[in-house]
């Protein structure tokens, strides 16, 4: 029989790939996988009945239905497992595209000696890279400066290394971190949920444990802290090393274990309770209405 070609793609909306069929007019599954990796099978749209039919496969073989592969577009099958595998990567990949580039963020300057004024504060910073802002925190009556001010850098790489080592200013050693301890950033003024380093994550499942939302979120920054209520309430609090990381994901929906979790800010507003599970399964107002009740109950470290 003459060698003819077959049209085989990953949806039916796609376009389809032409694959070579062998002598006898069968296909090789290997001739699919090295098309559309990790391939098991193929299945068709029935003219006759309008429902998917599979192809049959036999050691490796796929037989044309009817003993005639016709002008049909042919759907890849894949394992169950590999799919929602590459479910969660292009998940994955849609939430680092939507990052981009990592942004500067405001660093709190701890321990800054009492004489030290915001233009020694940027002489002394503007040896890492270009300064944008600095500010020494000053108490409103006195004038007389709190200890501490912040810094912000042009570029992410500059951030990065004055964070990672000690300073040593006007004869004192002082440290540069992000300003996530609430106290501080009452003192700048700054919206704590806006800062924090805490993800709520709504719509778990039962089957998800601690180690299995380490190793998923892992994939977008460090992972400082995972946290699951007891008894299961169907949501999870993920914090990370990087505020940025954490706000970069607020409003997504991803695929963990085959299912679709909702990322929000950790520290949901009171009249956003409702709204927060009005799109979970069975939309149950009592769930609601116990979140409100517990909300504020967890431990300082988990809420």
């Amino acid at each position: 029989m003459e060698t003819c070609y077959i049209r085989v793609a990953e949806d039916e909306n796609e376009e389809p790939m032409e694959i070579p069929s062998e002598e006898d007019g069968t296909v090789l599954l290997s001739s699919v996988a090295a098309q559309f990796p990790g391939a098991c099978g193929l299945r068709y749209r029935s003219p006759v009945s309008q429902c998917m039919r599979g192809v049959r496969l036999v050691e490796g073989v796929l037989h044309a239905p009817d003993a005639d592969w016709g002008n049909l577009v042919y759907v890849v099958n894949y394992p169950k497992d590999n799919k929602r595998k590459m479910d969660e990567m292009d998940a994955a990949s849609a939430v680092k595209i939507k990052r981009g580039i990592q942004k500067t963020s405001d660093l709190i300057v701890l321990g800054l000696p009492w004489k030290t004024t915001e233009q020694d504060l940027k002489d002394y910073f503007s040896t890492f890279g270009e300064v944008i802002m600095v500010q020494v925190k000053r108490d409103v009556k006195t004038g007389n400066s709190k200890g501490f001010g912040f810094v912000r850098f042009t570029d992410y790489e500059t951030q990065i290394k004055v964070m990672s080592q000690r300073h040593m200013i006007d004869g004192r050693w002082c440290d540069c971190k992000l300003p996530n301890s609430k106290y501080f950033l009452e003192q700048a003024g700054l919206d704590e949920p806006m800062r924090s380093r805490k993800v709520f994550v709504g719509r778990c499942t039962e089957d998800m444990t601690v180690d299995d939302l380490r190793q998923f979120f892992m994939q977008y920054g460090e992972v400082t802290d995972v946290f699951i209520p007891k008894p299961f309430r169907a949501f999870a609090f993920v914090t990370f090393a990087d505020d940025q990381v954490a706000q970069s994901l607020c409003g997504e929906d991803l695929i963990i274990k085959g299912t679709s979790v909702h990322i929000s800010n950790a520290e949901p507003k009171h009249n956003n309770i409702h709204h927060l599970f009005s799109n979970f399964p069975g939309r149950s107002p009592s769930l609601a209405a116990m979140f409100e009740r517990s909300q504020y109950q967890y431990p300082s470290s988990h809420v």
